[in-house]
């Protein structure tokens, strides 16, 4: 891996901080939960990330994930989001050895709902739908003790819960989690309930009043959000 390009990516972030987005930075994150930033606006970010995916298109996949990982140590929430979409971007190339490095950077990096969201959606997320076996090694990460773990377990979900794949497994996640304490974990199952309603709004219904008794309410609120009205005033009943 040429070490240039890390630099070049670090001084561009540099070049392109926006104070106030740096000012802002903390309202989008709870205390004590703060990432290092640079100060960079997202968008800007994206397209920082797929300028310099076009310089590294003809690197090898194992060079690409030493840069990513390279990215990921920094702890800089702008170079992980860009670590993202680099890993992404060889989604063609993914293999069943992949999930290694994948789990490696959930247990060992992510260290907020951001980082979390943006490697799980896309990365594990579209690994997922092309090795389904993997769906057990979520399920494992669901019992953790570790919250981004356990976060991660549901968040990877999310796309193939938009296109109706993986029902079961998706209740078997939300089972394991239902009881957790942490509003980041309720948060995230609530929000793949949530994405697995837009195919199959009935089952979800029905899961909720199974559980609404248990389930915290931050996490019944996310999983009702896109049901008509009177299905979720019917859920959120005492």
């Amino acid at each position: 891996m040429d070490k240039r390009i890390l630099q070049e990516i670090r001084q561009t972030l540099k070049d392109s901080v926006d104070e106030k987005t740096l000012k802002l930075s903390d309202h989008f994150f709870k205390n004590g939960e703060q990432p290092l930033i640079y100060g960079v606006k997202m968008a800007e970010v994206s397209k920082i990330g797929k300028e310099f995916c076009n310089q590294i298109n003809d690197w090898s996949k194992s060079e690409i994930f030493n840069l990513c990982e390279e990215l990921w140590q920094s702890q800089y929430f702008e170079e992980e989001v860009i670590a993202c979409l680099f890993s992404q971007s060889q989604y063609k190339k993914y293999e069943p050895d992949d999930f290694q490095i994948f789990e490696h950077w959930v247990k060992n990096y992510v260290n907020n709902w951001a980082d979390c969201d943006t490697l799980c959606n896309h990365t594990i997320g579209t690994f997922v739908m092309m090795y389904p076996d993997y769906l057990n090694e979520l399920k494992q990460w669901a019992k953790s003790s570790a919250r981004w773990v356990k976060r991660a377990s549901a968040v990877t979900l999310i796309i193939p819960a938009r296109k109706g794949m993986f029902l079961n497994d998706i209740f078997e996640i939300a089972d394991t989690l239902l009881l957790d304490k942490d509003d980041i974990v309720q948060k995230g199952y609530g929000w793949l309930l949530k994405a697995t309603s837009e195919a199959h709004q009935k089952e979800v219904f029905d899961y909720v009043m199974k559980n609404k008794s248990v389930m915290p309410r931050t996490a019944l609120r996310y999983a009702i959000e896109k049901m008509p009205a009177d299905l979720k005033a019917e859920a959120m009943k005492k």
